[in-house]
């Protein structure tokens, strides 16, 4: 079997950091922003400020709508570098006059602002995001992390709707849509089941490559406050059959506090560095040969390690698609080739960087104790 050569490399990830290096928690960032985003259109912004609000406000209500749909009120405040007053309050009045957001209140958590106007997300074309829908606190808990993520890293050139990404990954790095992460919703009974792409929606973003002329893609993770580390492997699981159609990718884990960073760092290279470093389509080739073999009672030509292989790939290959392709494979209707294709394998290289990183909170809680998240 050829192996497909993986380098995780913890080496410098941006700039004078290491990629494994951690961050220690601060109370706030204390450098203010500028309003440089890379992604916002000129149009969309004059769309906002058309519903009355200035520009630094319709600056920070796209990247509300587009990354979050929550946001507490240190972060209004540090964005737009202003304070307690009659400014933040006629912008809270403007939200909720016109009827563009709700506060909503949370024992031991305080003041969250959701941002739902269907008209407002319609202005720049995000009227059918899930940002607008109601959530558990949990979820809104990750979402205000998430926009902390985005505000302290304004310049990054983010690919900010499912549409964005797969129209990235599809069209300009070619990568078959049966690669992506996808889930399939169900609705009544007489509507087709509709597939969507990246519905975890953490922030993902392109960089520059020194040794490359293309960019390379981030992906993030963003650890919630439960203890248990089982959505972070079903999450990379879900993504390993795209990391195998790119040559070399950046992954952040992110989190409030250090505790699960080690664990992370072994689950990511138990889920993705290893399997990275195999070639599915030819371990499901050496499978089905096996089997063949063991099938018309050819003992003497499988051996041990043979045996021994069977058993572990039966737990991987199992299903009705493997069973499919074994029976074509088996009839001479389905070539190795076709495997290869279907699967992904390839001998060219993939380089992964890994690094766990503090989540710091963006800005600090001015006048109002109720409004930190």
């Amino acid at each position: 079997m050829t192996a497909t050569p993986v380098q995780t490399q913890t080496d410098q990830f941006d700039g004078n950091r290491a990629a494994t290096s951690v961050q220690r928690p601060t109370v706030a960032l204390a450098v203010p922003p500028t309003l440089g985003f890379l992604n916002i259109k000129r149009s969309h912004l004059e769309a906002l400020k058309a519903l009355g609000y200035t520009e630094s406000e319709a600056h920070f209500l796209y990247v509300v709508t587009t990354h979050s749909g929550y946001f507490v009120a240190r972060q209004f405040l540090a964005f737009t570098c202003g304070h307690w007053g009659k400014r933040a309050t006629a912008f809270w009045h403007k939200l909720h006059t016109k009827k563009h957001a709700r506060t909503e209140y949370f024992p031991m958590h305080g003041k969250v602002y959701h941002v739902f106007s269907r008209k407002l997300y319609g202005q720049i074309g995000r009227e059918n995001l899930r940002n607008r829908r109601e959530h558990e606190f949990e979820f809104i808990q990750r979402r205000i992390g998430i926009l902390d993520f985005v505000l302290c890293r304004t310049q990054c050139q983010y690919l900010e709707t499912e549409p964005d990404k797969v129209s990235y990954f599809c069209n300009q790095l070619k990568v078959p849509t049966h690669f992506l992460p996808a889930k399939i919703y169900c609705g009544q009974k007489t509507s087709q089941p509709t597939v969507r792409y990246f519905v975890d929606k953490f922030p993902m973003f392109l960089d520059s490559d020194t040794s490359s002329s293309l960019p390379v893609v981030t992906f993030t993770y963003f650890q919630g406050p439960e203890v248990s580390l089982t959505e972070f492997v079903h999450h990379l699981q879900a993504y390993l059959p795209l990391f195998r159609q790119l040559s070399k990718f950046r992954f952040i884990y992110l989190a409030r506090l250090d505790s699960h960073f080690a664990k992370a760092q072994e689950l990511f290279d138990s889920t993705v560095t290893i399997p990275l470093g195999s070639d599915p389509s030819a371990e499901l080739c050496r499978y089905f040969q096996i089997r063949k073999a063991w099938d018309f009672r050819q003992y003497r030509s499988v051996t041990d390690g043979d045996l021994i292989f069977r058993n572990q790939a039966k737990t991987r290959f199992v299903g009705e698609r493997f069973e499919h392709l074994y029976r074509g494979w088996k009839a001479g209707s389905v070539s190795e080739a076709d495997i290869r294709q279907e699967f992904g394998g390839t001998s060219r290289p993939v380089i992964a960087h890994f690094k766990t990183e503090i989540l710091h909170r963006f800005g600090a809680p001015e006048r109002e104790p109720g409004a930190d998240g």
